[in-house]
C-alpha cells in the first residue's frame, strides 16, 4: 500500500492538466494512473492539427498536444504511472490498482476522476445486419492508422457528422480510403459550418442528413450498407468495405458508479457543483466524464479549474462538515442535459464561467430562461447557435442569482 496526496485517475488532457497545476502546490505526491501504455488520451492518436488553442494558445497536432501535456505534468513534479488500471475501491479514497508490476492499494487525500468518454460501438447502437470485419469507431480507426500504420479499406461510410466525424474522414484520407458517404440523423451536419465547408473536400460522396444506417452487409468483410431516410422511409444501398461509427459519446463512468456517487441520468456522469465536487467528500470529477463530449482543450481547462477546490479540501479535510446548500439545475426539452448540475453556496462559478448544455434541436439565435420557485432569474440570448452534436455554452450568469436553499432551477429555450 502507498499513500499520495492526490490520485488522478486518467492521463488524458483533463487529468494531466489537473496534475500539472496541483503538483507544485500541494504537500505530497500527485499520482496520475493511466491504463494505456502512454499518457495523453484520445489526442495521442488524432494525428491532425486543431489542439491546444484554449489552454496552451497553440494550434498543434493531437500527438504533439499529448506530449506537451505529459511533459508539463512530469516537469511540474507529478508521477505518471502507465499500464495501471484502477479496478475498484477498497474504502474512502482508497483505490485498487492492477498493473504489470502487480496488484496494490493506493490511498489518497483527494481523488480526481478524469476517466473521459468513449464512442458507442455498433452493438450499443443496435444496427442490424451481418457481422463482418471492417467496422470501427473513430478511436479504433485512428489507433490502427496512426499508431500501427495499418490500412483499413478502400471505401468507407462514416456514421455521424460531428467534429470527430471529420477527424475520422481525415484519418481515412491518410490511410488511402475514400469516404463514400457521411450519414447523420439530424437535419443538418452537426459540426460547425467552417469544418463542414472545409471537410467536404475530404469526401468522395454526399452528406446524407435526416438518415440512418439500418443494415450492414457482408460475409468476411463489409460489402455495403443500407441507409434509410427517416422521414420518407426511402432506402439506398451504398457499396463500401469500411464503416466508421463516430460520436454518440458516453462517459467512462464505471468507477464513479462503483464509488456510489450521485449520477446524472442524462449525462450518465457524476453530478457536480461549479467547483467540480462530487457527492463524496474529497472526490472530484473533470473533463468528458462530466460532459461528453467537449473538445480536448475544453476538458483540460476543467483540470486547471478543479485545482483550487482540491487545495481547499486538502487544507480543511473536514469530512464531518455540514454539506453546503445546493439547488439542482434541470433542463426542459429540447435541451437534454446541463453541467454542472448544482448551484452551491460555496462553489463559486464553473470553469470558463460557462454552463454546458446539449440540445436535440437547432436554434440559430437561442434565448435561454432560468426559473426558480416561479421566479425568473434571468434571460439571455447568445449570438452563437445551439446545435445538436456539440456542446452549447451558456453564461453562468443565468443561474448566478439562484438561492442554493431554494428549489430546482429550470433552464429552457424560449
Amino acid at each position: 500500500m502507498n499513500h499520495v496526496a492526490v490520485a488522478v485517475i486518467g492521463g488524458g488532457p483533463s487529468g494531466l492538466t489537473a496534475a500539472a497545476t496541483l503538483a507544485p502546490l500541494v504537500d505530497g505526491e500527485v499520482l496520475v494512473l493511466e491504463r494505456e501504455a502512454q499518457t495523453g488520451g484520445i489526442p495521442r492518436h488524432s494525428d491532425h492539427p486543431g489542439y491546444g488553442m484554449r489552454d496552451l494558445h497553440r494550434f498543434i497536432s493531437g500527438p504533439e498536444y499529448a506530449r506537451r501535456l505529459s511533459a508539463m505534468a512530469a516537469d511540474a513534479g507529478a508521477v505518471l504511472e502507465t499500464e495501471a488500471m484502477v479496478t475498484g475501491w477498497a474504502g474512502e479514497r482508497t483505490l485498487q490498482v492492477t498493473s504489470p508490476r502487480g496488484v496494490r492499494t493506493v490511498t489518497a487525500d483527494a481523488v480526481i476522476l478524469a476517466t473521459g468518454a468513449r464512442e458507442r460501438p455498433r452493438p450499443a447502437r443496435l444496427v442490424p445486419g451481418d457481422r463482418p470485419d471492417g467496422v470501427y469507431t473513430t478511436g479504433q480507426l485512428q489507433n490502427l492508422v496512426h499508431l500501427h500504420h495499418a490500412r483499413v479499406g478502400s471505401r468507407a461510410v462514416i456514421v455521424g457528422a460531428e467534429l470527430v466525424s471529420w477527424s475520422a474522414a481525415l484519418t481515412l484520407r491518410e490511410s488511402g480510403c475514400a469516404t463514400a458517404a457521411m450519414v447523420s440523423a439530424y437535419p443538418r451536419a452537426e459540426a460547425y459550418a467552417a469544418f463542414r465547408s472545409a471537410g467536404r473536400l475530404l469526401l468522395d460522396g454526399p452528406v446524407l442528413t435526416g438518415s440512418a444506417v439500418v443494415g450492414i452487409h457482408g460475409k468476411d468483410r463489409v460489402r455495403s450498407v443500407t441507409v434509410e431516410h427517416t422521414a420518407t422511409g426511402e432506402r439506398r444501398e451504398i457499396a463500401c468495405d469500411t464503416v466508421v461509427f463516430t460520436g454518440d459519446w458516453i462517459p467512462d463512468h464505471e468507477l464513479a458508479r462503483t464509488a456510489g456517487l450521485q449520477m446524472d441520468p442524462a449525462t450518465r456522469g457524476p453530478v457536480v457543483d461549479p467547483a467540480l465536487r462530487t457527492s463524496r467528500p474529497g472526490v472530484f470529477a473533470v473533463g468528458n466524464l462530466l460532459h461528453p463530449v467537449d473538445t480536448a482543450d475544453g476538458a483540460a481547462l476543467d483540470g486547471r479549474h478543479v485545482a483550487s477546490a482540491v487545495r481547499a479540501w486538502l487544507t480543511s479535510r473536514d469530512e464531518a462538515a455540514p454539506t453546503p446548500a445546493v439547488a439542482p439545475i434541470r433542463v426542459e426539452t429540447p435541451l437534454r442535459w446541463v453541467a454542472p448540475q448544482l448551484v452551491s453556496a460555496d462553489g463559486g462559478i464553473p470553469a470558463r464561467g460557462d454552463l454546458l448544455l446539449w440540445t436535440d434541436e437547432y436554434r440559430r439565435l437561442p434565448k435561454l430562461r432560468a426559473v426558480q420557485d416561479g421566479r425568473v432569474l434571468a434571460t439571455k440570448r447568445t449570438p452563437w447557435p445551439a446545435a445538436p452534436g456539440r456542446i452549447y455554452r451558456a453564461p453562468w450568469s443565468l443561474v448566478a442569482d439562484a438561492d442554493p436553499k431554494g428549489g430546482a432551477v429550470t433552464l429552457s429555450l424560449t
